[in-house]
């Protein structure tokens, strides 16, 4: 059963989403083999001035372990 969260900064429209979200739902189906009725996938706009403490420090900064992409930013100031 896999969920996808995504979190990012506001600004995309519903369609942009709502296409990320089928888009990454099929790469879901065709890599892991998972039927389209088990993938859920989240969205959540993070305001630019909370992405330091709500994204970066605990996910990226405090979960490295569970990074199989790092981002190619440090930590926002």
């Amino acid at each position: 059963m896999p969920h996808i969260k995504v979190q990012m900064w506001p600004g995309k429209s519903n369609e942009q989403k709502q296409a990320l979200a089928d888009a990454m739902s099929q790469c879901i189906q065709d890599v892991l083999g998972s039927s389209e009725a088990s993938v859920s996938v989240a969205i959540e706009d993070i305001p630019p001035n909370d992405w330091g403490s709500v994204v970066y420090e605990p996910e990226i900064e405090g979960k490295p372990e569970l990074l199989f992409k790092q981002p190619g930013y440090s930590k926002p100031v």
